[in-house]
């Protein structure tokens, strides 16, 4: 599942690249969504990656936590676990930018690509399964996955109000908070998982 995603994404985003056309057509515009009802873009933009480092680093990200996601789905939905992820994958890619569709909506100037609402949301799920697992920071840095969480969610809170940047930090904070939610959401009784291990 996780590598089919990859795959398309990178296809399309790499096609893109050469072709400023379509760059223009599909990434998300606030204004052209909401005043000229092109609602693909909600859609399309998470397929874009302004570049070779953009797309790597979002692909390398969904490659590493989603194989893992993959497992506790298959794990905790039996049968259902392959429309679960692809439902968290490809909701979250909406969900993600509904707050900046309202935000931006009589922006003619933003826009956005790349699939990180829908990458924060993957990083989250697997943070809601085991949040005591460590995670390394930048590489170097080990950090109890629900810590870093924390940190993550205070970061991109802050970097939105202040403005100061052109990466979306709305889009990270909205698909990280309901990947977090999602599979609560699906089967409540997780919650219960959740709690013991984070207290285990």
């Amino acid at each position: 599942m996780t590598i089919l995603i990859i795959l398309f994404t990178s296809i399309f985003s790499i096609l893109a690249f050469n072709k400023p056309e379509l760059m223009y057509k599909y990434q998300f515009n606030a204004y052209q969504i909401y005043h000229r009802k092109q609602w693909y873009r909600i859609f399309t933009h998470a397929f874009l990656h302004a570049d070779w480092m953009h797309l790597l680093i979002n692909m390398f990200v969904l490659f590493s936590f989603g194989s893992i996601l993959e497992q506790y789905f298959q794990l905790y939905f039996e049968g259902k676990g392959i429309v679960y992820f692809f439902t968290l994958y490809f909701g979250s890619i909406i969900i993600s930018t509904l707050y900046t569709l309202i935000k931006q909506k009589d922006n003619h100037y933003y826009n956005a690509v790349g699939a990180s609402g829908a990458v924060s949301a993957i990083v989250f799920a697997s943070i809601f399964f085991a949040p005591m697992s460590k995670l390394l920071v930048f590489g170097i840095l080990p950090l109890p996955a629900i810590l870093f969480g924390i940190l993550y969610l205070g970061y991109s809170y802050y970097m939105s109000k202040k403005s100061v940047d052109n990466v979306a930090h709305d889009t990270h904070f909205w698909g990280a908070v309901f990947g977090f939610i999602f599979p609560m959401l699906i089967k409540p009784e997780l919650y219960n998982v959740f709690l013991m291990q984070l207290f285990r």
